[in-house]
Order: C-alpha cells, then sequence, then structure tokens
C-alpha cells in the first residue's frame, strides 16, 4: 500500500523463542551482594574505590535492602519486609517490592524514580537506569509484572509494563514504553515499542543515537505522497 514504507516489527512475534522458564529461586544472600558490589567497577567509569561505592551508590543500598526484605517475604514475616522496601525507598529513591525476585550482578545505574513490582523477575547481570518501571499494566492477579532475562539494558526512563517476557542479552532505549513480549538479541526503541536491530548480543546501544522510528515513517510516507502528487500531475 505504501510502496516503499519500510516495515517495522512489534515486540513479540509468536514465532519467536523467548527467555528460558523463569528463575524460582535465588543465590546465596552473601554471593549475590558481593556480585551486586563488583559489577559496578565494570560497568561505571566513575566508580574509583571500594569506600565510595558501599557509601555513594543508591542502587547497591536499594538491592541490599531488597535482598533482605525478599528473604523475609518467602517467610511470610507480615509487614516487616514491605517495611523495609519503603525504607529503602524513602534513602534511595527506589521502589523495589519485597515479593520481586532479583538475580545477581544487577547494576541499578543513578536509579532515582525506578519501580519494581511485587511479580517481576529480573534476571542476572542486567542494567537499569533511573526513572524504569517494570510495572503491570491494571489490577489483574497472579503473575503480571515483566519478566527480564539475562544481561538485558533497560535505558533511562524507559516502561516495561505487563506479564512480559524479555530475552536475554535485550536492550531497551531510552523513554521506550515496551508493551509485548521481545526475543532474545534484539534492541528495542519507541513507543510503544519496536525492534529495531536482531544484530545479537555485545552490540552497544547508544542511547545518545537512538532512531527516530516513528519519524522514518512520517517521512516515508510524506515522500510517498509527493511522489504520488508528482504522477498525478503529470496525468493532466
Amino acid at each position: 500500500m505504501f510502496g516503499s514504507l519500510p516495515v517495522r516489527e512489534r515486540c513479540g512475534s509468536p514465532t519467536e523463542t523467548l527467555i528460558s522458564a523463569p528463575r524460582t529461586s535465588q543465590p546465596n544472600l552473601f554471593q549475590s551482594l558481593w556480585q551486586d558490589f563488583q559489577i559496578i567497577f565494570e560497568r561505571d567509569p566513575a566508580a574509583r574505590n571500594w569506600l565510595e561505592v558501599i557509601c555513594c551508590y543508591p542502587g547497591l543500598h536499594a538491592l541490599a535492602v531488597h535482598r533482605i526484605s525478599h528473604g523475609l517475604w518467602h517467610r511470610q514475616i507480615p509487614f516487616v519486609p514491605r517495611f523495609l522496601s519503603h525504607i529503602g525507598r524513602l534513602f534511595t529513591g527506589i521502589e523495589i517490592h519485597p515479593g520481586a525476585t532479583i538475580g545477581q550482578g544487577v547494576f541499578i545505574d543513578h536509579g532515582m524514580g525506578v519501580v519494581i513490582g511485587e511479580t517481576a523477575i529480573i534476571g542476572d547481570y542486567c542494567l537499569i537506569y533511573q526513572n524504569v518501571t517494570l510495572g503491570g499494566t491494571g489490577k489483574e492477579l497472579g503473575k503480571r509484572h515483566p519478566t527480564l532475562g539475562d544481561h538485558v539494558i533497560v535505558g533511562a526512563g524507559a516502561k516495561v509494563l505487563g506479564n512480559l517476557e524479555i530475552g536475554n542479552h535485550v536492550r531497551i532505549g531510552a523513554g521506550s514504553i515496551v508493551l509485548r513480549s521481545v526475543p532474545n538479541d534484539c534492541t528495542v526503541v519507541g513507543v510503544p515499542g519496536r525492534i529495531i536491530s536482531r544484530s545479537g548480543r555485545g552490540c552497544p546501544l547508544e542511547h545518545g543515537k537512538l532512531p527516530d522510528v516513528e519519524g522514518q515513517i512520517i517521512r516515508t510516507l510524506f515522500d510517498r505522497i509527493e511522489e504520488l502528487e508528482q504522477k498525478i500531475q503529470k496525468l493532466h
């Protein structure tokens, strides 16, 4: 219909293979905390020494509080897990429900405004920037928050909403809103999120150079309209 209009893929083709079954358990508490601490030096060039990281990284503090509250949550201790998560939110600006399952080596960079829902599952070595929401879409019961695979990057301000599966090594661009599941090794940008690359793992996501998917489509439509107008004028 639109001639040379590029085809953009919606997130989550039913024929794609998504991530493996959600993890149901977490590694040892101290092992997880150590991995959370070490990964900061690998991913943040501003991390200069261990004292600075321990004292000045709210993402690390939020994860430490969460891992304690999560253990209490699974022991079905009332009130205390939610209260601990609330205290963590007051001091870090990061809200993680104690029911959320988070793998090891996760790095929440800056972190202010991050919200992670009760049934969210985050795989190992994920990178989450500020103002990210891993939330639900309504008042449905059961699993209602996203499942992230391993080595996922979620850009600043991105929203991943609903019971979705985000594959391993997926990159979600800043400001994107993802409403459908995403296969492994994809890059997703836009509102709603669209797959723009399947180049596989190891491809860096440059948040300052994200493609304007909607803008490209609109420009293509304008070019097509202009071409059709010229053809009509020649007919006259």
